[in-house]
Formats: structure tokens, C-alpha cells, sequence
């Protein structure tokens, strides 16, 4: 996610923070690499201009440059502008309550990942407490109607569909359904085009005209970097936008589309779509975004997907097993499975400070993790509760069963006594887990 902007960020504040005093020239030459890494992400042209220009004026002023950390006092200068960019706080949703019906509409062009965009929402709001129908309203495109019947089923909600060629009349009747069936949350999922033409846009008006949406999203395929802007430009003039919705936001290298929306749009990206699981999409949140952007991490996000997938029991467990140095192949085993629930190695590790310029680029090699699991996979359950008896032979064992060597049997049984003991100093440095539950209940 946005890795080639985060990497460039972190080799200039690298630069700037180790200086002891910084003069004008200094935050000049930065701001001219911010200037160049933004254009080349693709952001828009007026809003690099903005940027650099207020960053400029308010980093020149006597409290950088008379600061003790002046370089700190930059980089936080520059982390509340990128914050400003992407739109200073989260938009929630604008629902009414439970005992009342909303209706989210979904717009979009073809092929921005709006009908999984739908059936992600559906799986979050319902994560919330709501009780949501999905309604299939693009009758235009080939087993769009199918598609979203097999992701409703993934996502455990239900779903409206008709085999008729009128969506407005489907989205009539979808109301006086839900109305019935006494769902709260109806979502809309509409027809999408190659490129915005007359027809769709007044298809899409008919359809807003009968539903009064509390929400009316537009899902943008956030790799389409200054495309996706004028897009929403379009889209609003016509339709009043009430949000935006970035799809394939884990792809995007690039920054353009997330940086420069709100700034041209007036209009907030609410949620970011984060992976094809249905799970996969985020709240965007200006702060916590900027704070990755710039390579600073996001330690309150990683907590909160953790506590979605941990049992309190269970890491409380865990916890004394780390302390008590009983932490074995087998716990080792069952972190990989709950880590993987929570979204990939890559994203994960973009949350947590430090970890991506320490990758210097590179990504993680999920293969290897594979060739890991499998590897514990082969050991017998002594094995695994005890690899101090995996000798020699026990190691050729092992790599013959997983299909590795005895050279990845063994550089594993090293990393994972090189992990017991860092787990085990993190579980006794009580500095740190004060700092974690500090950011939490900020959050």
C-alpha cells in the first residue's frame, strides 16, 4: 500500500531528523524531494502546489527552526498537512437508526470493484449490528446479479434480486421487502459503466430518485491514481456524492487517487478496500493513513484487527506461556493462522513503526511463510511441543515430509528461538505495553 511514497518519505525524514540544527536550506531541499515524490505519485498538480507552499510558510517560522528538534518539528508539520490532504477526520456513515430503514447507494464505472465492494460494506455493517440486504440492481452486466448472490452468502446476509431488465422497479420493490422483512440497512449495488455516459448517469438518478440513500457512495479503483479524481468530479456534478469509497487500495503504490480526492472533490473517502477477503475493508481514517504514508506506522489499527481476532482468554493465555518460556511450535503454529485472519504479512507490517524502512522496499516473501507452515506441519506433536529433540535424523524426517531441505528445517528451529526470546523481553517490558494501551485508548 502506497510502499514507493512511504519509502521516499522515510529516506527524507531520515535525512532531515538526524540534524542537530536545520536551516532554511535544509527544509527547502526536503520540501522540494516532498514535492517531486508527490508529483510522481500521481497527485494532482494544484494540490502538490497547495501543499508545498503552507508546509513551506508554516516550516520557515521560528518554531522549527529555533526548535530543539527541529527535525522532529518538520516531520510533524508535514504529517498534519498530508493529514489535511486526506481530509483532517473519519466520516462515518450518516445511518439512521436501527428501528428505522437506511439505504447506502453504490456507483461506479466497470470493473472498480463495486459489487465485492458491496458485499464487504454489507459484512461491516453487520459486524456493527445492522441487518442488511443486499439488493442487485445491475441488471446490465453478465452474472453481476450471480456474483453478488455467492458474496451475500459469504458474508451471511440476504439478498434481493429479480430476473427483470428495470432496476428502478427492482429498487421499489427491494424497499417495501426490506420494509417487511424489517431490515434496517438496504445496499445498493447499481450498474457500471466502461466510461460515464448520459444513459447511466439518468439510470442512476431514477434509482437515487426512488430510494432517497442516506449514503451515496462512489467505489473509484484507487490505481486509476488522477483518473479516480476526475471520475468523482463527474459523478458529484451529477449526482451530490456523499463519500468515497477506494477499491483496491492495497495495490495502489502510487498515493495519487487518496491524496488528492478530497482536496479537487470537496467529498471524504470513508472506507478503503484492503484485500479481496470480504473482510478486507478499512474505515479510512485521515490520521492513522498519514501516519503509514510517512512510514511512522499504525500501532492503534494493528491492535484493533488483533482484538478482532483474538479471544481475550486466549492471549491472556498466550501471555503466560511467553513469560513462562513454554511458548512451543505448536502456539507458534496457531499465531500464523490467527496473523493470517487478520489480513497479510505486507499490510500488517506497514502498521507497525519502523517495520517498513527496515524492509528497505522489499516485500515479504509469503512463500517462505508457506514452506514454514509445512515444515511444523510435518513434526510430530512431541515434536512440536519440545523441538529440542528434533535431531539429525528427526530434521531429514521433516524435510522429506514438507517437501523442503534440512537447511530450512533448521534456519526455522533458529528463528523461531531467536522469536521465543524477543516475545519473551516484549512481555517484560512494561514500558512498551503502556505505550500500546496508551495509543489504543486514544484511539
Amino acid at each position: 500500500m502506497l510502499e514507493n511514497l512511504s519509502k521516499k518519505f522515510t529516506d527524507i525524514f531520515r535525512q532531515v531528523s538526524g540534524k542537530a540544527h536545520i536551516s532554511p536550506k535544509n527544509i527547502r531541499d526536503a520540501l522540494g524531494e516532498i514535492k517531486i515524490a508527490l508529483l510522481e505519485a500521481d497527485v494532482n498538480l494544484r494540490v502538490v502546489r497547495r501543499f508545498i507552499n503552507r508546509a513551506t510558510e508554516e516550516a520557515l517560522g521560528e518554531k522549527v527552526l529555533r526548535s530543539v528538534t527541529p527535525g522532529q518539528q518538520f516531520i510533524r508539520i508535514v504529517h498534519s498537512r498530508v493529514v489535511q490532504l486526506l481530509g483532517d477526520s473519519r466520516q462515518e456513515l450518516k445511518l439512521k437508526g436501527p428501528d428505522t430503514q437506511s439505504v447506502i447507494l453504490l456507483a461506479g464505472l466497470q470493473g472498480s470493484g463495486k459489487t465485492t465492494t458491496a458485499a464487504k460494506l454489507a459484512l461491516h455493517l453487520k459486524g456493527k449490528g445492522r441487518k442488511v440486504l443486499l439488493v442487485a440492481a445491475d441488471l446490465r452486466r453478465p452474472a453481476a446479479v450471480e456474483q453478488l448472490t455467492i458474496l451475500a452468502g459469504e458474508a451471511g446476509v440476504d439478498i434481493y434480486r429479480e430476473t427483470g431488465k428495470d432496476p428502478v422497479k427492482v429498487v421499489r420493490k427491494s424497499l417495501a421487502y426490506a420494509k417487511k422483512g424489517e431490515f434496517d440497512t438496504l445496499i445498493i449495488d447499481t450498474s457500471g459503466r466502461l466510461q460515464i455516459d448520459k444513459e447511466l448517469m439518468a439510470e442512476i438518478e431514477q434509482v437515487k430518485k426512488v430510494s432517497r440513500p442516506e449514503e451515496l457512495l462512489l467505489v473509484v479503483d484507487a490505481m486509476t491514481g488522477q483518473n479516480a479524481v476526475d471520475i468523482a468530479k463527474d459523478f458529484d456534478s451529477r449526482l451530490d456524492l456523499s463519500g468515497i469509497i477506494l477499491s483496491k487500495f492495497d495495490s495502489d503504490t502510487r498515493g495519487g487517487a487518496a491524496l488528492s480526492i478530497k482536496s479537487i472533490t470537496g467529498k471524504a473517502i470513508k472506507f478503503i478496500g484492503t484485500g479481496e477477503k470480504l473482510s478486507a475493508l478499512e474505515e479510512f481514517i485521515p490520521e492513522r493513513i498519514a501516519s503509514r504514508i510517512l512510514g511512522m506506522g499504525d500501532v492503534v489499527s494493528l491492535v484493533e484487527k488483533a482484538q478482532e481476532t483474538i479471544d481475550e482468554e486466549e492471549a491472556f493465555e498466550l501471555q503466560k506461556k511467553i513469560e513462562s518460556a513454554s511458548f512451543n511450535l505448536e502456539d507458534y503454529l496457531e499465531q500464523f493462522k490467527r496473523v493470517r485472519k487478520m489480513g497479510s504479512l505486507q499490510s500488517l507490517l506497514e502498521m507497525i513503526p519502523g517495520a517498513a524502512a527496515a524492509l528497505d522496499g522489499e516485500s515479504i516473501d509469503e512463500q517462505a511463510l508457506k514452506r514454514e507452515e509445512a515444515i511444523i506441519l510435518s513434526m510430530t506433536g512431541n515434536e512440536r511441543k519440545n523441538h529440542r529433540i528434533i535431531g539429525p535424523s528427526r530434521k531429514k524426517r521433516v524435510a522429506r515430509g514438507s517437501g523442503t531441505s534440512v537447511y530450512e528445517v533448521n534456519k526455522l528451529l533458529k528463528k523461531f528461538e531467536k522469536t521465543r526470546l524477543m516475545m519473551k523481553k516484549m512481555s517484560k517490558n512494561k514500558k512498551y505495553q503502556a505505550n500500546m494501551l496508551s495509543q489504543l485508548s486514544s484511539s
